[in-house]
């Protein structure tokens, strides 16, 4: 059974106001927040998209992007309450999975590695953050709960509760400090 779409409205402007605290207003959010629009968007041509409407679903997400500068494909797959912060740049591809409570800041790249028609871009599990800039490429998985620092480029899997560092990065165990970054559920 779907969920009314005004549930996912009220997730999304509730959780922009937990994790940013220079969002002000419900207001203020739903009229000025791009990633938040993007995220709208891809919902409305996700759906295009898997009623066979391919080409106005790209056509949306064009669109879109030519408005917010965040791409997202309508094939993605995205979970509830993902939070785009900044959005500028930010780049999520076809076949790419994101989990429940993730937060994407601005001029990240869930990216392909191929040109084949396979799953070729990353899988992002529950409540992960990924930083600035950084850049997933290819059909990796980031586990759960983990951080992907700020640049960092992975392009090999990491196991839930990871600090994601480097280039290539590095996952290792996050610390208890690490643990404190995100409290987000709704």
């Amino acid at each position: 059974m779907t969920r009314p779409p005004f549930i996912g409205v009220r997730e999304d402007l509730a959780v922009a106001l937990v994790r940013d605290p220079a969002a002000r207003t419900r207001l203020e959010v739903a009229l000025l927040y791009p990633g938040l629009h993007a995220v709208w968007s891809y919902r409305v041509a996700n759906r295009m998209h898997r009623a066979g409407h391919r080409f106005a679903a790209r056509l949306l997400s064009q669109l879109t992007r030519f408005l917010t500068g965040v791409e997202i494909h309508p094939g993605a797959t995205i979970g509830r309450r993902l939070f785009i912060d900044h959005g500028s740049g930010v780049v999520v591809g076809e076949t790419a999975e994101i989990g429940d409570d993730v937060t994407l800041y601005h001029g990240v790249t869930l990216g392909g590695t191929t040109w084949r028609h396979v799953k070729r871009h990353p899988t992002v599990g529950d409540r992960v953050l990924v930083g600035a800039g950084a850049k997933l490429l290819g059909p990796i998985t980031v586990g759960a709960d983990s951080v992907v620092g700020a640049g960092a480029v992975v392009v090999h899997d990491a196991p839930p509760h990871s600090l994601l560092l480097g280039v290539p990065a590095v996952a290792r165990p996050r610390s208890p400090q690490d643990a404190s970054v995100h409290h987000w559920v709704i």
